[in-house]
C-alpha cells in the first residue's frame, strides 16, 4: 500500500488568504471576548504542556507519538495530549479553583469539515460546583460570540439556532425515546454494565443495522450519529445531559440514577460543540475505567497508551469539581458562518493523502 504524503496547501496564497481573513478577525475578537469573560468569572488562565507521558485513554481517540531524547541518547516515549485535562486536573489537585484554558490539541486519524488534526481546544474547570454551572457558562459564551461576530443566530450549512433562546435541556434516554423509539436504558443495569443484545434487538426493530462484531457502545454511538445527533441544536441550543456510565469514562455517576452520569454534550446546527463533566475524582475508579477503555482500544486497534499514574496520584486529593472541553474553532466556524474548519485556522496543517 503506498504511504500517504503530504500535499501542498495554498491557505497561503494571497487570494486564498483574503477569502478566509474576516472569518480569521472574527476568531481573534471572539477569542479576546472569552478571556474577558473568564477574567470576569474570577478565573485564571493556564497553559500547559503539549508533551504528555499519556496523551489520554479514551478507546476511540487517537494521538500523535513522539519521543524525548536525552543528552545522552537516551529516550522515553512521550505523545502530543489529545486534551489539556489530565494537566488541568493536577493544577486543582494543587489548589487552583477556577481555570480556563486555550490549549493547541492533536487528534490522530480526524480530517474533515469539522475536524482538524490540530485544532484549539478551551477547557475550563470550576471547584466545589455542580456541572450545571458550566451549562450556564456555555449558553452565555455561545451567545457571546455571535454577539462578538455581530450574528443573529449560529448557523452551519444550511442549519441555523439561535443562541439568545434558552436551551433545550434533554437526556440521553429521552433523545433515544424521541427520535430512535428506543428505550435506551433498558439495556444498561444499576451497576452500569449493559446488555448488548438488548440494544441489538431494539436497533433491529426500528430497522436499523447490526453488525456481528458490533458491542454495545457501537450500536450506541450508532443510532446517536444518525438518529438523534441530526436534530440537535436546530433553532435553538440543546444540552444532551446523562449519559449512561459506560459512556462517560471521566464522570462521576449521578446521584438520582447509578445507570448514567453527571456528563454532557452541547449541540448547535447539528454539531457538537462541548462535552462537560461532574469530575470522578476516584483514583480507584478511574483506574478501572481507564483498563477498560484500553482494553476496548487493543480489541479494535491493535494498541494502548500509558496510564498518567501522576493524574491517578492527584485525583487523591483533587477536590470536587466540574469540567468542560469546547471545540473553539468549531464555535468560531457557527458564529461567523464559515463552512470548513480551515477557514477558521490561522495556519492549517498541510494537506495529506493517497
Amino acid at each position: 500500500m503506498k504511504a500517504p504524503i503530504a500535499k501542498a496547501s495554498p491557505w497561503w496564497t494571497p487570494s486564498v488568504h483574503a477569502d478566509r481573513r474576516p472569518f480569521l478577525i472574527g476568531r481573534n475578537a471572539i477569542q479576546s471576548a472569552l478571556r474577558i469573560y473568564f477574567a470576569g468569572e474570577d478565573f485564571i488562565e493556564v497553559d500547559t504542556a503539549t508533551l504528555q507521558v499519556s496523551p489520554g485513554n479514551e478507546a476511540h481517540l487517537h494521538a500523535f507519538a513522539t519521543e524525548a531524547v536525552t543528552t545522552d541518547g537516551q529516550a522515553a516515549p512521550f505523545y502530543l495530549h489529545t486534551s489539556p485535562e489530565f494537566a488541568c486536573k493536577k493544577l486543582l489537585a494543587s489548589g487552583e479553583q477556577r481555570i480556563a484554558c486555550f490549549a493547541h490539541v492533536y487528534r490522530n486519524r480526524e480530517r474533515g469539515p469539522l475536524h482538524h488534526p490540530e485544532f484549539t481546544m478551551l477547557e475550563w474547570y470550576r471547584t466545589a460546583e455542580s456541572y450545571e454551572s458550566l451549562m450556564m457558562d456555555c449558553v452565555r459564551i455561545l451567545a457571546l460570540a455571535a454577539e462578538t461576530a455581530k450574528a443573529d443566530v449560529l448557523s452551519y450549512r444550511d442549519a441555523v439556532c439561535d443562541p439568545f433562546a434558552g436551551p433545550e435541556r434533554l437526556s440521553v434516554a429521552d433523545a433515544f425515546r424521541r427520535h430512535a423509539d428506543i428505550d435506551l436504558l433498558a439495556s444498561v443495569s444499576a451497576d452500569g454494565s449493559t446488555d448488548r443484545g438488548h440494544l441489538a434487538a431494539e436497533i433491529n426493530r426500528v430497522g436499523m443495522r447490526v453488525s456481528d462484531d458490533d458491542q454495545w457502545a457501537d450500536l450506541f454511538s450508532r443510532v446517536l450519529v444518525e438518529k438523534i445527533e441530526p436534530h440537535l441544536g436546530m433553532g435553538r441550543v440543546t444540552i444532551l445531559d446523562e449519559y449512561p456510565v459506560s459512556e462517560a469514562a471521566l464522570a462521576r455517576p449521578s446521584a438520582n440514577d447509578p445507570r448514567v452520569a453527571e456528563r454532557f454534550e452541547v449541540y448547535a446546527c447539528g454539531v457538537e460543540l462541548a462535552n462537560g463533566f461532574g469530575e470522578l475524582t476516584d483514583p480507584i475508579e478511574q483506574r478501572r475505567r481507564f483498563e477498560i477503555e484500553m482494553a476496548e482500544k487493543n480489541r479494535v486497534y491493535g494498541e494502548t497508551y500509558p496510564i498518567d499514574e501522576d493524574l491517578l496520584e492527584a485525583l487523591a486529593i483533587m477536590p470536587e469539581a466540574s469540567g468542560i472541553a469546547l471545540g473553539f474553532d468549531r464555535l468560531v466556524m457557527l458564529a461567523t458562518g464559515a463552512r470548513r474548519i480551515e477557514q477558521v485556522l490561522w495556519a492549517p496543517v498541510a494537506e495529506y493523502g493517497s
